[in-house]
């Protein structure tokens, strides 16, 4: 849980760039996926369902950085501020 939290904290914290704000996500989906797997284990059930809560994070992960990409295509930088939605 402390992962989770931290991850929050850092979410929270860096909301001006793009990429940071993916990391952090990442490392929250990652700390939710320990926590999943961890759960599972105590429970012995099949760990069937953590594999598909991992390939949806890699999809996650790659619409991240697919508009990650796009946004320093158009802008030049990762900053909010440096964009405007009304442009």
């Amino acid at each position: 849980m402390l992962m989770f939290f931290c991850g929050l904290l850092m979410f929270s914290m860096k909301r001006k760039h793009l990429l940071l704000m993916l990391l952090s996500l990442e490392f929250i989906v990652l700390s939710v996926y320990l926590n999943l797997f961890i759960y599972l284990s105590f429970l012995s059930n099949e760990f069937f369902f953590s594999m598909i809560f991992l390939t949806f994070s890699v999809c996650e992960g790659a619409l991240g950085l697919s508009i990650l990409v796009s946004m320093i295509r158009t802008h030049g930088n990762d900053y909010f501020q440096s964009f405007s939605i009304l442009w």
